[in-house]
């Protein structure tokens, strides 16, 4: 990946205090499952704005590699290519969730380098416009004085993200999460309608699929797990911090490069994802994939998974996983 003649400009601006890396030769990004979703966008993210911001100087190969929702992905990066510096793969904190839970086989979240998240949404909880819960208090409440009267519907089986948020619920109101009436549904669309149609009293889902229903009075949401308000249609709902719970799910979308890429090579790539992250070429990009600002890069996002895995391991002995 490095010229010799760089090799020499690398020392010069290192005794500088300075840093001189050259960029990807053949810049590539792995989805871990098929076209469409989660880690394509994600992909999608990164190789069109790096490019349009002349960050890269070649279009970035955007590669798929379905299985275990970037399981496979994950094995054969760790497997077949820890050298590789061209590579990123796309990652989300549902990654470090099956982590926690054992499900990517003998590998843990030190068998990579994570480079950086560049965006987030967050989780939330929403019931019927009809609904007779106006906050999150009225929900926890009601949830406390009858839950076996709650259906709550997420797009995962129990375990994955959506049963987490639906456990915190749970929690807040001093009921065994797993002993939650959980429905099983298939993505946030059938969620939607779940609620819309009264099958469900609850669903626990993302805001970017959950706003516009929300805007058009459809549903209600009742909390974000967000740190602050949210921006646009979302800033009328208060998170659920600000309603006495100490409840965040951050969804953050994020890479990671193989355990033996060169520190050169690593530092790279947080270089040009850190000038990338300033730029409005690339918030024009995040905001049309439905993403908020987050953006936490190298040793910062390397401590951010290994504290988020450990935090879903202790939750998921909690819930009784």
């Amino acid at each position: 990946m490095f010229s010799k003649s760089m090799a020499g400009a690398m020392i010069l601006a290192a005794s500088m205090g300075g840093a001189a890396f050259a960029e990807p030769t053949k810049p590539e990004c792995l989805a871990g499952a098929k076209p469409g979703g989660g880690f394509d966008l994600t992909c999608r993210l990164a190789a069109n704005s790096l490019l349009a911001t002349h960050e890269i100087s070649k279009p970035m190969i955007v590669t798929y590699m379905d299985g275990g929702v970037g399981v496979v992905a994950y094995n054969h990066v760790i497997s077949k290519r820890s050298h590789d510096p061209n590579l990123i793969s796309a990652a989300s904190s549902g990654s470090a969730l099956l982590i926690a839970q054992g499900k990517f086989g003998k590998y843990d979240e030190t068998a990579v380098r994570w480079l950086g998240a560049l965006g987030a949404d967050y989780g939330v909880l929403v019931v019927n416009a009809s609904s007779p819960y106006k906050t999150l208090s009225d929900l926890v409440a009601a949830y406390k004085a009858d839950p076996k009267s709650f259906a709550v519907g997420g797009g995962g089986a129990i375990g994955s993200q959506d049963w987490m948020k639906g456990s915190l619920l749970a929690k807040a109101a001093g009921q065994p999460p797993k002993e939650m009436r959980y429905v099983a549904l298939e993505g946030g669309g059938a969620v939607l309608t779940a609620l819309e149609g009264g099958h469900i009293k609850v669903g626990a889902g993302d805001a970017a699929e959950m706003v516009k229903h929300h805007a058009a009075g459809k549903v209600r949401i009742l909390a974000v797990m967000s740190p602050e308000r949210l921006p646009g249609e979302l800033a009328d709902v208060p998170t659920a911090k600000e309603q006495g719970f100490d409840i965040e799910w951050p969804i953050w979308r994020g890479f990671y490069v193989g355990k033996d890429v060169p520190d050169a090579d690593y530092q790279w790539w947080v270089n040009a994802f850190e000038k990338l992250s300033k730029t409005p070429e690339f918030a024009r990009e995040r905001e049309e994939r439905g993403l908020f600002e987050y953006t936490v890069l190298g040793a910062d996002f390397e401590a951010q998974v290994k504290s988020d895995v450990s935090r879903y391991k202790t939750l998921a002995s909690e819930f009784g996983l």
